[in-house]
């Protein structure tokens, strides 16, 4: 079982747990603009973990492999509906082994952070993490960035990462700069402090794919520049990579070949700053690998 686990910007939506997912004929599903989840409701799909849950179970379905369990709860800032989540996995995770954790937006309670690390750790087999978002500040600013498998920030996400000092991107100071050119710079400066894990996939005008601290592939074509100005395109890139990892894709070539059916995805909508994110995931069956061997295809450098 792979777990997505996020929050959604709803103060009313209470805790589902992947209990609800478990079953194939209970499996969450994209309609239109909405996620479709098994116990009736259905969250908006415009940014955020409800975009990247999307795009992970439509890249899951193309490939026929088991889709993620979504654990998800309501939080709109305040941190509650996080730390419910916490609390729910610490005491989960024995019972649901999971293989692999995808983080994304969460409040950034470090000592939960912590407490959840270890519950992880204490698991016969310890499964890949990947990290985005809220999570991935956590786990930064925890000192246990080491602990994952994957982060996948943008540019200005890894100017953060690259200052040992900053409890929040918020804060990141500003000699920092978050510019394209400046990515070894800043990759080297968080590796130094190791406030990353080996493997990142950074984000921006040209994908930067980084393996064992080394540069594994860059990809900047095709470019469309709308994407930048559309939110929750990132969000795709990381439901992608996981989707991609719930087949079995090692982490850089699922990094990498999700990298390159974003940037399909992109020019095959032709999208303007105005497109929802939602019309991009809805087109993602028309761009994606139909087979395990088409998509390794792409994982290559």
């Amino acid at each position: 079982m792979w777990i997505i686990a996020g929050t959604v910007p709803d103060p009313d939506f209470s805790l589902l747990t992947p209990a609800l997912t478990a079953s194939p004929d209970v499996l969450p599903r994209l309609s239109g603009p909405e996620l479709l989840l098994p116990d009736g409701r259905n969250v908006p799909v415009e940014r955020g973990t409800a975009a990247l849950a999307a795009t992970a179970l439509q890249t899951c379905a193309a490939l026929s492999c088991p889709p993620p369990a979504l654990l998800l709860a309501g939080d709109t800032g305040s941190g509650s509906g996080s730390r419910s989540l916490y609390a729910w996995l610490e005491q989960a995770l024995p019972d649901l082994a999971p293989h692999g954790l995808t983080f994304h937006y969460l409040f950034p309670d470090v000592d939960w952070h912590n407490r959840l690390l270890l519950a992880v750790q204490a698991l016969p087999q310890t499964p890949l993490m990947v990290a985005d978002a809220g999570f991935m500040y956590v786990a930064k600013m925890s000192g246990y960035a080491d602990a994952y498998a994957l982060f996948t920030p943008d540019v200005g996400e890894l100017a953060f990462l690259a200052d040992e000092k900053a409890p929040h991107p918020f804060y990141t100071r500003g000699f920092l700069l978050a510019e394209e050119q400046n990515i070894p710079a800043l990759l080297a400066r968080a590796q130094a402090h190791g406030n990353c894990p080996a493997d990142l996939l950074i984000k921006g005008r040209a994908d930067h794919v980084i393996h064992q601290g080394q540069t594994y592939a860059v990809v900047d074509s095709p470019s469309v520049p709308a994407m930048e100005c559309i939110g929750g395109t990132g969000d795709i890139v990381t439901g992608l990579v996981t989707g991609l990892l719930c087949t079995g894709l090692p982490v850089a070539p699922a990094a990498l070949a999700a990298a390159r059916l974003a940037r399909r995805l992109a020019a095959h909508c032709r999208p303007d700053p105005a497109t929802p994110v939602s019309h991009l995931i809805a087109a993602l069956p028309e761009v994606l690998p139909r087979s395990a061997g088409e998509a390794a295809l792409l994982g290559q450098p």
